[in-house]
């Protein structure tokens, strides 16, 4: 089992940065992707940002240049800097980890206002 607590959420102004944060614990030794997802009222979990264990990055076109996701390895997290925020951005977002030929994991998702 592994466990993903997400922070790091919070409301902010047009323009504004917030910076995400996941620390993952239990058995995180098979974790190989990680990512965040985002969930707006009303659509669909989208895929925000990648990241391979190698350090290997993918972003969705929406958030390309405003957004970084990185990971640490030792210490088992994940983070994404959000810049440049916009109310588009606004939504649940979530941690999930891939384990190596096993299931996925999610976080229980924090909240992204962002205010025009």
């Amino acid at each position: 089992q592994v466990q993903l607590v997400e922070s790091g959420g919070g409301l902010v102004q047009s323009g504004g940065s917030l910076r995400l944060s996941c620390a993952a614990s239990g058995r995180t030794a098979n974790i190989n992707d990680m990512a965040w997802y985002r969930q707006a009222p009303g659509k669909q979990r989208e895929l925000v940002a990648g990241i391979s264990r190698g350090g290997s990055t993918k972003y969705a076109d929406s958030v390309k240049g405003r957004f970084t996701i990185s990971r640490d390895n030792a210490k088992n997290t994940v983070a994404l800097q959000m810049n440049s925020l916009e109310p588009e951005d606004t939504a649940v977002y979530y941690c999930n980890a891939q384990v190596l030929f096993s299931r996925s994991y999610w976080g229980q998702g924090t909240q992204v206002t962002v205010s025009s």
